[in-house]
């Protein structure tokens, strides 16, 4: 059984912020692989900064090829919208089963609102989570204090957003060695952001 990270994100675009995580994640814990999971464009928000599906997709590609334990994925493009992280753990389980054993990676920050998830319990009963520090106080709620099912892994802290990238990007601003080398000339020779 291959042990896989699931790192979700909308990648728009991915940097070196997300490449840094992946990275210790697949070097620093037992996980053998990352697959980068696109979350797909919503049908029902139309959020204009966010870039299509194929081209966030060609972004990760890009940025992961020089990284053999990383890995691209659009597991969720094919999902019913709007999409909950059980339902695609559901779908990788029926698809994978018998060859993975898939486990999340999140922020601290999002671990203190993980019991709002959907099915949070079987997520957790049935999947290890792997959570990188993020800038905060490092509480989170009393019942995953000492979860057996819970790593925290001491990867470095990175406060890079992209919506800083953006941002400034629009703004005329240098904003390249936040992004992968590839990732940078698939997002200039498109023009996006601009």
């Amino acid at each position: 059984m291959k042990r896989t990270g699931l790192f979700f994100g909308t990648f728009n675009p991915i940097h070196i912020g997300h490449l840094v995580i992946a990275n210790h994640m697949a070097e620093f814990s037992d996980l053998e692989e990352i697959w980068m999971v696109v979350t797909p464009k919503s049908p029902f928000k139309t959020k204009q900064s966010l870039l299509d599906n194929h081209h966030r997709l060609q972004m990760v590609r890009e940025a992961v090829e020089p990284y053999p334990k990383l890995k691209a994925s659009d597991v969720e493009f094919s999902l019913p919208q709007p999409n909950y992280t059980i339902d695609t753990l559901t779908h990788l389980y029926e698809k994978y089963g018998d060859q993975r054993e898939f486990a999340l990676i999140m922020g601290e920050d999002n671990l203190k609102g993980f019991h709002k998830w959907k099915n949070y319990e079987a997520i957790l009963e049935h999947h290890h989570l792997y959570v990188y520090p993020r800038v905060s106080d490092h509480t989170v709620p009393e019942v995953f204090e000492d979860h057996p099912h819970i790593h925290r892994i001491d990867a470095p802290i990175m406060e890079i957003s992209s919506t800083f990238i953006r941002r400034e990007h629009k703004e005329g601003k240098n904003i390249r060695p936040l992004l992968p080398e590839r990732v940078w000339t698939y997002l200039d020779e498109m023009n996006f952001y601009r």
